[in-house]
């Protein structure tokens, strides 16, 4: 595969995010641990809380990654931009203006794979710190974690419209390259958490529409 850009530019623009917005970064880290405590411990369950979450999340990644630092190296990344920013107001649209999201912690597989993988985003800066060398690797607030994050909370929800998932399973597989062609390690689990999302929200329209007993 050809790209527009070389193997130390992609990874000079992840040196550029981290001495630029290293604090934003973090503090959306530290924002993003204190709903996933709140969510996972029981109790209250914040789905319009959570849902806004989700849509900071893609609004940052869409403009501080994307528009901002990734199109300096690569054009297209006006239309991942894009992408995200429309992710962005379809949480906006469909979690928060109507509501549809409903965010539930219970002893499933389902929601075991939400735990885990919504863990592993939060874990995504320390693993690429393992493996990478400071500031030139990928931390918190770029599109690869925000998509994991994202794939963990849709698999806690109890119903997901097909719009929601479009572009997350869409960028599992584009993000996901980068663990092949730039040696990424945790971009490794993006392309195993599309398929998830997909086959999930597949097997629960299948549910919906012959009404099991069994929901997932």
């Amino acid at each position: 595969m050809q790209l527009p850009f070389t193997h130390a530019e992609f990874f000079e623009v992840f040196a550029a995010y981290n001495a630029a917005v290293w604090a934003v970064a973090a503090g959306l880290w530290l924002l993003t641990l204190a709903a996933v405590l709140r969510l996972f411990r029981g109790g209250y369950k914040p789905s319009r809380e959570v849902t806004a979450l989700l849509v900071v999340h893609w609004a940052w990644a869409a403009v501080a990654y994307h528009a901002a630092l990734f199109t300096r190296i690569n054009p297209a990344a006006w239309l991942f931009a894009g992408l995200f920013g429309v992710q962005a107001f379809l949480f906006v649209w469909c979690g928060i203006v109507h509501d549809r999201l409903r965010f539930r912690v219970r002893q499933s597989a389902r929601h075991r794979l939400a735990v885990v993988l919504v863990g592993y985003a939060l874990g995504y800066p320390l693993i690429n710190l393992l493996f990478g060398e400071y500031p030139r690797v990928p931390t918190f607030g770029v599109p690869c974690p925000t998509t994991i994050l994202t794939v963990g909370f849709l698999l806690a929800a109890e119903a997901v419209p097909w719009t929601l998932i479009i572009v997350p399973v869409l960028w599992s597989f584009i993000g996901g390259s980068a663990a092949v062609l730039f040696g990424v390690t945790a971009d490794l689990a993006l392309p195993l958490a599309g398929v998830l999302l997909l086959a999930v929200t597949g097997l629960r329209t299948y549910n919906s529409l012959y009404d099991l007993s069994h929901p997932v």
